[in-house]
Order: C-alpha cells, then structure tokens, then sequence
C-alpha cells in the first residue's frame, strides 16, 4: 500500500516516553518538549510523519523538451509513461500557449540549452531534492521502459553518488572522465545532487559548452569526481540506437528486447509503437512466470497431506467460499444464450441483454478458445450451441461459470462429428486499486429542495413532521425549502385563493415552534414543469459553494441520509443520485390484511426503484458549470431544457462520476407520479414504468388477479 505523505504526525502527551509510553517518572518518562519549555525553546514539531521520518518517494522523472515539440513527442512521452511513475514535470524554455491536457510543465523562459539546464537542476533543489532519493532526466526524443527503470531504482542503494547512463567521451577529449549521453537518459543519486549543490552556480559561470548533457557532465566530474557508468554492482543500465525508419516489430536482438531506453524516436507514432511492442514484451514476460509459479505449486502439491486435491483451481485463485449456514449459501444463476432464469422484478425469465449478454458470449468464445489450445492439433473445437450455463458470484474468487456445450469436433483427417462438453471458468477478481477521493466533511450544510404541485399538497403534513423530528428537533445541519409550482390559471387567482396557503400556514407553525429555524420558499409559473429550469432558478439564489440535496415531498429524510449525501457529494469530482426504497400501493402489499404502523425494508412492502431518479445530490458549481456547457444545444433547440432532467444533463454535460446506489436509509411513501410526456421519450417510459412496478410485486398482483377471476366465475 502506497504511504499516505499527508498523515498528520500524532502528538505525545507530556510526560510520555515514546520508548516507554505510559510509565511515569523522570528516569523512564523525560520530557523533552518540557525541558525545551523550561529553557525558554518552544519545541518545533514537523507537520507529516513523513517529514520527521525523512520519508521520500522513490524516483523522479524530469523530460527534457522544447516548445516545438511538446505537442506532439513530449505528449507522447506523457501518454506512455505518466502512469507508471509518481510524478513526471516536463521541463522547457518556452512553451505553447496550449499545452496537452494532463501535462505539468516548467518553463524557464529562455531557449539557451545549457541556461535551461541550469534552470532544471535548480528547480530540482528548489522544489523535489527533499521529497525523491533518485531523479530520472531523459529527452522527448527518447522511449523508455518505465517499468524496467523503477526495477532498476529499486535495486540501487540510495546512499549512494552515483551517476547512470549511457558513458560518452568529451568532445576534443580534453577532459579526463566521461560524461551521461542525454539521449539515453540518465540516473542521479539525491547523494551526489546535494553534493554538487553548493557549486552549481560556479558551473554556470566557469563552464563552457554547447550541449546540456556534457555541461552537467563536467559539472559533476569537477566538483564531485564521479564518472558516468553503465554498470553498477551487476546491475545494468541498457540502452539501444534505433536506427532511421526502423520498425520495432521487426527488431529482434537481445540488446533491443532488454533496452531501459530507447533512442532516437523520429515522431509520436514510433513512440506509439514502440510503447506497444515493449508492453507485449511484459505482457508475455508475465505471462510466463504466472505459468512457472502454476507449475511450481502443482509438483509442491503432490507432497501435501490431501494431495493434489489441495491445489486449488484454477491455481493461485482463492479457494471457493465456504458457507456456514443455509442462510450464506451462493446462489447459482440459470442462463441461456437468450435467456436468463434470474430477473430483478421476480420474474420467472427475461431477456439476456446488455453488459450480460457481453459476458455469456465471451465466456463461451472464452471457452471454445481455451480446448482448442489444449487439444490442437489434433482436435480442433466449434460451437453449435450453449445447452446449459450456470454461474455464481463468489466474494472470494470472482464469477464462476460451468457450461454445457454442444460442439462439433474435428479431427486431423477431417472427420467431425457433434458432442456435449462441461466446462468450468472463472473470471477472478483482478488487483484491487484504492482509488484516490478528494477530502470530504460531515459538516457541509445541505440545501433540502421539495418542488410542490397541486397534486402534492397532501404528502405535505407527513414530510413535515418526519422532517422536524429528524432534523429541527436534533438541530440538524440543514436547510429545508419549497418550491412551489403555479400553473398560469393558479397563479391568476393566488390572491383570492393561493392553492399553497395551507402549506404555507404550516411553515408559519413550524417556523414559531422552532424559533431558530427559517424555512423558505420560492414561488414560480409555468405552465410545463421541467426540473433544470427549476433548478436554474434555485441555483441563482444561493452561492456556488452549496450543497443541494433534490427530493419530493413523499420521500422521508434522516440524518443518516444526509450524511451520504455529504459524503457522496464531491465538489468537481462526483455527483450522487440514491436509489431510494419505493413503497408498494398499500391496496396491493395488504390486500385483507391489517396494515402495519411502520414499513420495514422487506420485499414484500416495497422495492429500490431504480427508474426513478429524481432525488439528487450535488453541488451548486457543479450545476453551473454544467449548465454553461448547454448553452450552445440549447440555442439550437431551445425544447432541450424541457427534454432532459438534472441526471441525463449531469450524464451528458457534465464529465463528473454520476455515482448511483441503493440507499436503504431513504424511504418514499407510495404514490402515482403525473409522467410529463414532453420530456424525452426515455425519461417518460422510465416514469411510466416506476408507476407500474411500484404499485406491488409480481406475486401480490397475480393473487388480486386470480381473487378476481374467481368471484366473477361464481
């Protein structure tokens, strides 16, 4: 796990020996900050564990380009190394007024070589000397093996002064020693950097050059008498001179398939190629030590207690998950090339579709594939038809499959004939990343907005006292606001007879009873309720900073929800749309029964609804700035804010993570949602298809179906 250099060091108490914590006593307990204080310091703790530690990274990498050419080899460089290594600063004297995304870029201002040098390497003191034991510099015009560079590193000691590349003689050959070919690029030791430090400006002013490599070479070489090597302790600094309109692929010698570095690179395309020839190098490197090691603990598993049985398939794979009880048994999915025995509506089948259907057909290429590699030539393997197909999520190892297949075999003579095989896959679960998330808190204050029509007036009472009790009475850190929605005739007669002076009578009472609580509320007309221009509304009222949680009235809200929803909400980073519980119409789910006091998260009184996706929790910045990437469709088609709702405009303006999950800590009271048939067709489909699924289960509506038919058959 990579060291986390933000952690904040943790104090000692006084009087506590970190040696002997918790003993007391002069002798085993001195106090250092004490004694400090006492003689009049105050003691000066570092601010990181890192820092008091002398933790560093690794391994820095510095590219060496120019302002014509960081458009097209530096972001070449950029794409094929970037990821593999911590940081990478691309260093040049002038640079473009636009330079490729993704890119961090020092410019010196100065296109004199030997200047810019200078300006790199005091950048380096200035900025990194304290935070890397090794520094990488190599060219723009020169491929290399990331990953074979940091084995390299990782092997060095990094007390050494050492000074790796490719050793070149000085011109004229009047300086003793020899000098790393930049070309190839080069290692520097953080040792031999703070050594030669107090002397870098003396090489500015005394040493004369035309070529960078060769001023810092003589630099190093006169003021801290190391020469450039290629070899240190066996360890190999491997280069290759590509030659002009050379093909990688076509280049099969050792001293190429083994280079750290390659050099010359004409243009970004060579660069390309050479990335994907070397990746398919580790690739199959990797593929053959997996290989190795299979074989290895299958001949160790002939001496263990059970045998080969012990070895477990396929090997270095966890074992399967063992239950222990009924209640943990792994539940096997019945699946045919069309068709899937496993629905989320409880359906008996449905269609196979999708990311599914992608996964059933190349698990069964997968497996065709794979007999036909264990059994060619002699045999060769085409499928006719899947007969049967189970599979199985297991936490511990991955999807498993076992298939049924109809084959039709071939013979080396020709003659095929057609039979059933077994198979058994599994797709195991790769490397975990922790992927990393910007620093989020549980005190942002969150914007509750509830738009209001007339149909929703009479939810109103029940999400107030649901709300008070979890929010005013706990002083909660949010804020409730109305949104009242008008059609022109009900706004016409507002005065004479406001359809919203109820509800408003009930936020006057709430309002004295909690006398620190201010509810707002906000009046608009129209006649065709669209959700952004809504928004576009609220947004213009409240600063960029504000976190605003979008629900409906019939929708229950507590302090855990909110929570999520601080903890989901990340400004410039992620949007959250939680999947809330949908109770089922009480008709139905309690047809001749009593109905209960509360609901509880069961099958049988509701369901995650994940057509519906109007609760939302974003930021206010994050909603502008998707907004202002609409501007230029909307003024071509001026029905688009009336055709999207805030999901499908953060889906497809926005570039942030639409984050969606099942949210148990949300319930919402059954309710028939009016479906607008003037947004877009998918939108309408998914709010007539909520309606249907949220009035019961399967089971429940096929009993009042069945109760029917049989009164009217007597």
């Amino acid at each position: 796990m990579k060291r986390q250099r933000g952690t904040r060091a943790a104090t000692r108490r006084r009087g506590e020996s970190p040696a002997l914590k918790g003993r007391s006593g002069a002798a085993d307990g001195w106090d250092m900050d004490g004694f400090l204080q006492a003689a009049g310091r105050t003691p000066k703790r570092a601010k990181y564990i890192s820092t008091e530690l002398g933790m560093r990274e690794r391994l820095f990498v510095g590219v060496l380009t120019s302002k014509n050419t960081i458009n097209t080899l530096g972001a070449a460089v950029n794409r094929t190394i970037s990821h593999h290594f911590d940081v990478v600063v691309f260093f040049t004297g002038l640079r473009n007024r636009k330079v490729p995304h993704g890119m961090f870029v020092v410019s010196h201002g100065d296109e004199r070589l030997i200047w810019n040098m200078f300006q790199t390497v005091k950048y380096i003191f200035e900025h990194y000397i304290n935070e890397y034991d090794w520094f990488y510099f190599v060219q723009d015009d020169a491929y290399t093996e990331a990953d074979r560079i940091k084995v390299l590193v990782e092997h060095l000691s990094m007390d050494r002064e050492l000074y790796m590349g490719r050793p070149e003689e000085f011109i004229g050959g009047e300086t003793e020693g020899k000098y790393c070919y930049g070309g190839f690029g080069y290692l520097l030791s953080r040792s031999l950097l703070l050594r030669l430090q107090p002397f870098l400006e003396n090489c500015r002013n005394d040493i004369l050059s035309s070529r960078p490599d060769e001023w810092l070479g003589r630099c190093i070489i006169d003021y801290t008498r190391t020469n450039c090597v290629a070899e240190y302790e066996g360890l190999q600094y491997h280069h290759y001179e590509l030659g002009k309109n050379s093909d990688p692929s076509k280049e099969q010698s050792e001293e190429f398939r083994s280079a750290l570095t390659v050099h010359p690179v004409s243009d970004p395309e060579q660069m390309y190629r050479l990335h994907r020839y070397f990746s398919e190098i580790e690739l199959q490197r990797t593929y053959d030590e997996i290989a190795k090691l299979q074989a290895e603990i299958k001949n160790v598993s002939v001496d263990a207690f059970e045998g080969n049985r012990s070895a477990q398939w396929p090997v270095g794979v966890s074992p399967p998950f063992e239950p222990k009880s009924r209640f943990e048994v792994l539940k096997w999915e019945y699946f045919t090339e069309e068709e899937i025995y496993s629905c989320v509506d409880e359906a008996p089948k449905c269609e196979l579709r999708g990311i599914d259907k992608l996964d059933v057909a190349d698990v069964i290429e997968t497996a065709v594939q794979e007999l036909n590699n264990k059994y060619m030539p002699t045999l060769h393997f085409k499928k006719q038809q899947l007969i049967n197909g189970y599979r199985r999520f297991d936490p511990t190892r991955g999807m498993e499959y076992t298939l049924d297949l109809q084959l039709e075999v071939v013979n080396q003579k020709g003659h095929s004939r057609s039979i059933t095989k077994r198979v058994h896959l599994v797709r195991p679960l790769s490397l975990i990343e922790i992927i990393p998330m910007p620093y989020v808190t549980e005190a942002t204050r969150v914007h509750v907005i509830i738009p209001l029509t007339l149909e929703d007036r009479s939810f109103v009472t029940r999400f107030l006292e649901v709300f008070a009790s979890n929010a005013f009475e706990t002083s909660e850190n949010a804020v409730l606001t109305f949104l009242f929605i008008y059609d022109p005739v009900e706004a016409q007669h507002v005065s004479q007879n406001d359809i919203f002076a109820g509800v408003k009578a009930q936020i006057n009472t709430y309002e004295r009873k909690f006398p620190a609580v201010k509810i707002p509320w906000i009046s608009v007309k129209t006649e065709t309720p669209a959700p952004i221009k809504f928004m576009d509304i609220i947004s213009k009222k409240h600063p960029v900073d504000t976190l605003f949680f979008l629900a409906q009235v019939s929708t229950n809200i507590n302090a855990e929800f909110l929570n999520r929803c601080r903890m989901n909400s990340i400004n410039n980073w992620q949007v959250f749309f939680p999947i809330h519980f949908q109770e089922f119409n009480a008709d139905v789910a309690y047809h001749n029964q009593p109905r209960p006091a509360t609901v509880d998260l069961v099958k049988d009184a509701g369901h995650f609804d994940r057509r519906s996706f109007d609760e939302a929790c974003f930021y206010n910045s994050d909603y502008m700035a998707t907004r202002s990437r609409m501007v230029a469709d909307v003024q071509e088609n001026e029905d688009l804010l009336e055709g999207l709702d805030i999901y499908e405009m953060f889906v497809k303006y926005s570039g942030l993570h639409v984050f969606r999950a099942v949210e148990p800590a949300l319930h919402q009271q059954y309710r028939y949602q009016p479906c607008n048939p003037k947004l877009s067709e998918e939108i309408y489909h998914r709010c007539v298809q909520s309606n249907l699924e949220g009035l019961g289960s399967r089971s429940q509506l096929a009993m009042l179906l069945f109760e029917k038919e049989r009164g009217n058959s007597t």
